[in-house]
């Protein structure tokens, strides 16, 4: 997969409506309110020991990450589903693996961003595509067995059970 690919996230149009709608927010309500925070504990003056400025502040700074994580995520989006091989893992499609090859012990995730989640109840879970276990599945097909390495340096095989767009 190039680089270009691992960076799209495949979001549904309700997904991508509520991020847009959160970022819009953020921008629009969030910032002035939490601005106004700041400005009012600031002019109670002693900054060193103003519990409402330093909490106000660290809002702030809260916001304005998820802002910068908005705007990347939205920027990279692919508003539909993933393109090609409906029975092909790729970014976007909900992907059921075996451990081991024990059909008992198998996990359900979505391979994308978690924030998806918030908009998609078909699953709880979202895989990176860049993640160990999502860069070992992309690609493959239901059936074929990759083996990745964790964290812990532990080697790690599953199957790809299903597949789903």
């Amino acid at each position: 997969m190039s680089e270009s690919q691992a960076d799209v996230v495949w979001l549904t149009q309700e997904a991508h409506d509520a991020l847009t709608a959160e970022l819009a927010h953020l921008k629009t309500v969030g910032r002035p309110e939490v601005s106004a925070r700041i400005a009012a504990a600031r002019e109670e003056g002693d900054l060193s020991e103003n519990g409402g400025y330093h909490a106000a502040r660290e809002e702030q700074g809260q916001m304005e990450g998820r802002i910068r994580q908005l705007e990347h995520l939205l920027r990279n989006a692919q508003v539909g589903e993933a393109s090609g091989d409906p029975d092909e893992v790729a970014p976007g499609r909900v992907v059921t693996v075996a451990f081991d090859g024990d059909e008992d012990d198998t996990e359900t995730f979505l391979l994308g961003s978690r924030e998806i989640l918030a908009t998609d109840s078909s699953v709880d879970q979202a895989v990176s595509p860049q993640s160990p276990l999502g860069a070992a599945v992309v690609g493959h097909r239901v059936g074929d067995e990759v083996s990745y390495e964790a964290p812990n340096g532990k080697t790690i095989s599953v199957t790809i059970v299903k597949v789903e767009a």
